[in-house]
């Protein structure tokens, strides 16, 4: 999977800044395009799920 933030119709919202990319890239105000495998989106799933990070908000515009 490819999360390309600049084409997330959720870009620059609230959404957005509760989406898990920004943690994954390692600062609340970046965002950027970011390739993931089935197995990293399960882990994130997992703890998305357990609440100790933020779902993925993506929104695809493509």
């Amino acid at each position: 999977m490819i999360i390309d933030c600049d084409t997330c119709l959720m870009a620059n919202t609230d959404t957005c800044d509760e989406c898990i990319v920004p943690v994954l890239l390692g600062a609340p105000q970046r965002r950027g395009r970011i390739e993931i495998s089935d197995v990293e989106m399960e882990a994130m799933d997992n703890l998305a799920a357990e609440g100790l990070v933020p779902p993925l908000r993506l929104v695809s515009g493509e």
